[in-house]
């Protein structure tokens, strides 16, 4: 699976970062408010240009002057930066051209990433001379936009899509990528170091020790995978250290690239929220998922709380029902070998293809078996439906009104289609047409 390119927007405060964010983004996700300094995290969301999806990462002005937080968003700035394929520089042309962006103009230079100059907050049109001042600093003929209202976006998205690498070409595909994920201190540069036979990853029992994410290569029965241990993720609210603010950016990026995620729980101890919101990281990507259970050498009468740990964990996980749950102990090594088994199910399930004619007798059995409910004024009926083309298992099916499909029975359709054809830890895609 090809990872999605990475945008970073950066500049000084109150120049319309965050409402070019949300315009690009198409969504109100960011905090617009004419204060400056008011978007101090990275906030990160998906966008979509000429059928090119990317990560646009927005961040905290950058700022000379002695304020709260001045030095921590410049740094968050900066590991954006490096996390990022394409830079976008926002200026405020209601401002000029000021000290403050000639000195992040330096910072931009020492990146040797492509950098696109962005003046905003411009509402006028066909003033060519009004983009002379701002070549000044050596980056090229800005994009004059006004994020407000829209001006100027299509050239700016059409330019990061020009400017963006391809990806695709960076990545080995006889390599299969492994994220592991999870809070601090569940094990998973423990389970890194059984799983490749060496201390490569510093293990200790304070939480938060892997600040990075890195990667590990190993060969298991011929097949080859890349393992990234990244560092555990901590409530956003909680995120204070520098360090661990790049590490969940690092986190969102290499689960970005993966082609299977790993969820690592503390399997000794209650399930938290934060687990669950980690997980849903990974589902938001629409990743394949396998949930592993570590620290099972802790716990006590192993026979009787499999079952009940597992009901947990499905009941926590309502949005995973489709992943695989494993129980292991890393400091033991047991049965960290199921992992890979897991993953090349995973992986023959990507390619599994269902002819038509099997696929459309499932969808009929599963009508005659639970008939779908009224909804939206009339009652869905299938007509017929087969495999498309796509990475991901995905099926489009002829019906006589989308708008009568309730999530319910789309979920009752899934899991038929699970029950008949397999594709445990994989996302299914359902896909529902009018038929003309």
């Amino acid at each position: 699976m090809a990872r999605k390119g990475v945008v970073a927007i950066v500049g000084r405060p109150n120049v319309g970062k965050s409402s070019l964010f949300n315009r690009i983004i198409r969504e109100k996700k960011s905090i617009v408010e004419d204060i400056p300094g008011v978007t101090r995290d990275r906030i990160y969301g998906n966008a979509e240009w000429l059928t090119r999806q990317f990560l646009v990462v927005d961040t905290g002005g950058i700022t000379l002057e002695d304020q709260p937080f001045a030095k921590e968003i410049k740094m968050q700035a900066e590991i954006a930066m490096e996390e990022a394929d394409v830079i976008v520089f926002v200026l405020n042309h209601q401002d000029g051209l000021i000290d403050e962006d000639k000195v992040i103009a330096k910072m931009l230079y020492k990146t040797k990433k492509p950098v696109i100059l962005v003046v905003n907050k411009y509402d006028r049109k066909g003033l060519d001379t009004d983009s002379f001042e701002y070549m000044a600093l050596g980056l090229g003929e800005p994009i004059m936009v006004s994020s407000t209202h829209g001006i100027g976006v299509g050239d700016l998205l059409d330019d990061i899509i020009h400017k963006m690498p391809s990806v695709e070409d960076q990545v080995d595909k006889d390599v299969t990528r492994l994220a592991i994920i999870g809070k601090p201190n569940v094990g998973k540069s423990s389970l890194v170091n059984s799983l490749i036979g060496e201390d490569r990853m510093i293990v200790s029992d304070i939480a938060g020790t892997t600040l990075d994410a890195v990667d590990s290569n190993l060969k298991v029965n011929g097949k080859k995978y890349t393992i990234i241990d990244t560092a555990g993720i901590r409530r956003k609210g909680k995120i204070f250290q520098n360090v661990e603010k790049y590490s969940y950016l690092r986190s969102l990026t290499t689960i970005n690239s993966a082609d299977v995620v790993i969820l690592m729980i503390d399997a000794s101890i209650p399930i938290t929220d934060q687990d669950t919101n980690i997980g849903g990281l990974a589902f938001e990507e629409n990743k394949p998922i396998i949930i592993i259970g570590n620290k099972w050498d802790l716990v006590k009468d192993k026979e009787k709380q499999i079952l009940k740990k597992e009901e947990e964990i499905r009941a926590y996980f309502k949005y995973l029902q489709y992943a695989q749950i494993i129980f292991i102990s890393a400091h033991d090594k047991t049965r960290i070998n199921k992992i890979f088994t897991a993953v090349d199910n995973i992986k023959e399930a990507l390619d599994r293809k269902i002819k038509t004619s099997v696929f459309n007798e499932v969808l009929n059995r599963a009508q005659l078996i639970n008939p779908a409910p009224n909804h939206n004024g009339g009652r869905l009926k299938i007509y017929y439906g087969s495999q498309v083309q796509a990475y991901l298992p995905t099926f489009v099916m002829f019906v006589n009104d989308p708008s009568y499909v309730h999530f319910s029975y789309k979920r009752f359709l899934e899991n038929q289609i699970r029950l008949q054809f397999g594709f445990e830890g994989v996302p299914i895609t359902l896909i529902f047409r009018e038929r003309k």
